[in-house]
């Protein structure tokens, strides 16, 4: 009986991280659509977000099966009741990466008023973040989790320096007011997305050693 259990959760481990993976690929479309200003792309991501939306519901599935189905122990709880709460963080970010894509299309008919290096690099440390957070799930590292934590000051940082050059550019020329900003919404999902992928992070630590989250 235990054994089939294990191969459930075993399943959920794998289930979870395709959906990192679906998630990672939508946020890298998402932002290569933004900085080409490619509205193909940007449209990719936003159809492709059903599919996210669709996993999330097979991996809740499979948590509600491993209730149902078996007798769970306390610490097999706590991965399960982790994994429900992970799998809304993902569809969020997923979500996030569509709204990103929306501005795109309302971006891409225009030269921008500044490099998005700052935005390139938000893009770049919440990936990270959301791959961390799934491998310390997947391997119960709580050290790896604590260092996603830590990591979201780098975001935010990143916001407050977009922002600040975003405000700069409009007290400038008032004509930047409308793309500055869109371009601050995008940056704001993206800080939103370190946000989920912080949580993720609690969640695990939650999963493993039995410390109440928050």
């Amino acid at each position: 009986m235990r054994k089939k259990f294990d191969e459930q959760l075993s399943e959920l481990n794998q289930e979870m991280q395709t959906m990192g993976a679906m998630v990672e690929k939508s946020i890298q479309k998402a932002i290569e659509a933004l900085l080409k200003q490619d509205e193909e792309l940007a449209q990719s991501v936003i159809e492709a977000d059903v599919l996210v939306d669709q996993k999330q519901k097979e991996i809740e599935s499979i948590c509600f099966k491993l209730l149902m189905q078996q007798q769970p122990v306390a610490s097999d709880l706590r991965v399960i009741s982790a994994a429900l709460k992970m799998v809304t963080d993902m569809e969020r970010i997923g979500d996030h990466a569509a709204d990103i894509s929306e501005m795109t299309l309302h971006l891409s008919h225009e030269p921008y008023i500044k490099n998005l290096d700052h935005i390139r690099q938000m893009a770049s440390e919440t990936m990270w973040m959301l791959i961390q957070s799934i491998e310390a799930y997947v391997e119960k590292d709580t050290k790896k989790a604590t260092n996603v934590i830590a990591h979201d000051d780098i975001v935010d940082n990143l916001f407050a320096e977009t922002k600040q050059e975003l405000i700069e550019l409009i007290h400038k020329d008032k004509n930047n007011g409308e793309q500055a900003t869109d371009l601050l919404m995008v940056a704001k999902y993206f800080e939103r997305i370190g946000d989920h992928a912080t949580n993720l992070a609690e969640w695990v630590i939650f999963s493993i050693d039995k410390r109440p989250r928050g």
